[in-house]
This record gives C-alpha cells, structure tokens and sequence, in this order.
C-alpha cells in the first residue's frame, strides 16, 4: 500500500479571511474569535447588558432624553480622569492624588475668580497651568528619584487636601461666572430651520459614526497588512453595527431634549485625540512598552523616565481640568468635593480592561468603564437602592472585572 506524497495541504486561510465553513464550523470560528477579543468586547457587552437590564427595571427612565443628557453631565468629570488614569495604569502606576486635585484647582479657581475677580479664560488657564505644575512635580519624584508612584500620590492626596482646606478656610465658595457654568452644565446652541431634533446634535452624532466606521475599517486593513490576526469577518461587522446603533440612539436621544452638553464635546475632543496618540503616536507606544517590559524598553531606547513624568504631568492637567468642570457644575468650590474621586477613575480604568501589571488598555475603555460605573449608579439611584448596597455592587462589579484579567491571562499563558 503506497502513499501519494505529492498531495497538497489545504493552505491555511489567512486571519480574517473567510473560507467555505459549515454552519458548525462558522459558529466555532466566531466564537473563537469572540475568546481571543473578549478584553475588547466583554466590558462593552456587559456595558449593553446593564443599559438593558435597568432600562427594563425602571419602565424606560433610564433612556429618558433628559435621563441620557443627566448622565452624561454627572459623570463627565469621573470620564475626563478615567482617560488620565488608564495612560498612568497603563505606564505601570498608579495615582492616588488625583481627587484631591480636582478639588485644589476647583478652590483655586474660585479664589481666582471669586475673590480676585480674575477673567475666567485667565483663570481657566492659570489653573490647567496649576494642574500641570502639580502633576509634573510628583512625576519628577517618581520618575528622576525612584520614589514609587503609590507613595507619592498618596503624599500628593493629603497635600492638596489641606492645601483645599486652607485656600478655602473650610467653607464653600462661590458663584462662578455664567459663561463657565455654560461649559459644565450648557448644552450646543440650536441652528438652521426648526426641527422636531436639535440639529447640530445630528450632524456631529452622524459624523461620528461615518469617523467611528471609517477608523475601524482602517484599523483593521492595517492589521491584515501587517498579518496581525485580526476577529472573524462576520464578528467584525457585527461590531460595527453595535457601534453604529449605539451612536444613533444616543444621538437621536440628546437631539430629541435640549442637544449634546458642551462637555460632552469636550470629551469626544479628549477621547479622539488621546486615541490617536495611544494608537499612532511614538509617544503612545513607549507608554504601552514601560508598562509591558520595562527592562526591554529601555534596551530599546525608549527614555522611561522622560515618558513616565510626562504621564503624570498629563494626569495634573486632566485633573485640573476635572476639577474645573465639577466646580462649574455645582456652581461652588467645597473642602469636601473630589472625594473618592480617585478611586472611581481607578475602577473605571480596570473595569474598562487596563491591566494590574501594566501594558494593556485603551482611551475608549476607559470610557466604557466609566459609563458601566455611571450606568449602575444611575439605574441603581431611579429604582431606589441605597448608598450601602450601591457600594457593595460597584466593588463586587470592579472585583470581577479584575478577576477576569486575571483568569484571561492565565487562559492565555497555558
């Protein structure tokens, strides 16, 4: 009995490629897929699965246009210091101070403005000048002294707490001017023939979605250029389509109300931008590579410490800003604002996929965890769980997401 040696093997089908399957054989294919991507899309199933579950449970509150503009606003300072907080996570630290930052740049603006009748664009950008300093002066001891970051951040929380203490002598501060106010709680101006809709809010909600699909289609010719592997086809477009439906129903929602807040635009500035830096920029890369390996990034060059004080020089900016648009919002400066705030950017960075170990995360997810940690105080606010049980859930929420890091690592080594 011979054998034909001469038969050709099938060649394997390239990564994204689709071949003739079975039905079966499709199905395993995304599945498959779905376990090799599950960082990137379980936050935002789980993301989904929340806006449903509660959407259900208060009879259609939650996705109320008013409920939808409400949610935005209240957690737009939490977002603007997840974005912060991933880059430092990401570098292999971590920043306790950031709360009581917000709350020392919202004091010193209501110093500056209040007391000093100082212009609010000046005092705006003394103040994002004072964040700056802040930030870069820990990122100095953390990076050129080797102190490591859990101890200087914790030095820098109770620093500028007392410091918020002593500028406001314990009491609360002021009204802000109404221009600034505008920036925290305004929303876009309505323009062109009177609509059902808000106008504008269409024309940016479908921008959006023409750059959300254009740059993931880019994302993914890019990946096949370089033979990355890159999901299934199918579990591609299906992504798309959630993507596209969940910008549309947002925008369809805010349009139907008063439009998109002036934040919110804000943090669609921060999120592309930082995105794009994250992705595409040198910068972006040496972040992920100290975080990675840090022994082999310095082998290759990259200035560790350079890129490490700019992380938390970033951090203070982030955090001044933060801190502007909360005092803004709440019209006052207080001793006590900024409180836990540093701990819901670190939960919303990990739930959003960063890593313990560093290297791993993304702008957009922490966005998304943020939203998840948003959306559970929000729903759990309109059908009355208390303060307690909401406190136990978002740490049983975060201890999972952690977990499940932990056990996709683990999945992944063996």
């Amino acid at each position: 009995m011979s054998t034909d040696l001469t038969a050709k093997t099938p060649a394997p089908v390239p990564p994204g490629k689709g071949g003739p399957a079975s039905g079966d054989g499709l199905l395993q294919l995304m599945l498959g897929g779905m376990r090799r991507n599950m960082r990137q899309y379980g936050m935002l199933m789980a993301l989904g699965l929340i806006v449903v579950l509660f959407a259900v449970w208060t009879d259609g509150d939650l996705l109320l246009p008013r409920n939808v503009s409400n949610l935005v606003l209240q957690n737009s300072y939490i977002l603007i210091l997840a974005i912060g907080m991933m880059l430092v996570i990401i570098a292999g630290h971590i920043d306790l101070s950031v709360g009581s930052l917000t709350a020392f740049i919202g004091a010193m603006a209501a110093v500056l403005m209040v007391e000093h009748n100082l212009p609010w664009p000046l005092a705006v950008v003394l103040c994002l000048a004072i964040g700056a300093v802040a930030g870069s002066v820990q990122g100095f001891f953390i990076a050129y002294l080797g102190i490591p970051s859990f101890i200087v951040t914790l030095a820098g929380m109770l620093l500028f707490r007392g410091l918020t203490e002593i500028f406001l002598k314990g009491q609360t501060l002021g009204p802000f001017p109404k221009d600034l106010q505008k920036i925290a709680n305004g929303f876009l101006p309505e323009v062109g023939p009177h609509t059902n809709y808000h106008n504008l809010t269409l024309l940016l909600g479908f921008a959006l979605i023409a750059f959300v699909v254009i740059q993931e289609v880019r994302d993914r010719k890019r990946q096949l250029e370089f033979a990355l592997e890159v999901p299934p086809v199918k579990l591609f477009l299906l992504k798309l389509v959630a993507l596209v439906s969940a910008v549309l129903v947002v925008t369809m929602l805010l349009a139907s109300y008063k439009g998109a807040p002036v934040v919110l635009l804000i943090l669609g500035v921060l999120v592309v931008g930082f995105g794009y830096l994250m992705r595409n920029a040198i910068i972006g890369r040496h972040i992920y590579a100290i975080g990675g390996n840090l022994p082999a990034a310095k082998l290759s060059g990259v200035k560790d410490k350079k890129v490490t004080f700019l992380v938390f020089l970033n951090m203070g900016m982030l955090a001044a800003l933060a801190g502007l648009v909360f005092a803004a919002r709440f019209n006052a400066a207080s001793p006590k604002a900024g409180l836990n705030f540093e701990l819901e950017a670190i939960a919303a960075s990990f739930i959003g996929g960063a890593s313990m170990s560093g290297g791993v995360g993304t702008v957009l997810g922490a966005i998304i965890g943020g939203l998840v940690l948003g959306v559970l105080n929000n729903g759990m606010n309109l059908v009355g769980i208390g303060t307690d049980w909401q406190q136990v859930i978002k740490g049983a929420v975060l201890l999972a997401a952690v977990g499940f890091d932990v056990w996709n690592k683990r999945k992944v080594g063996s």
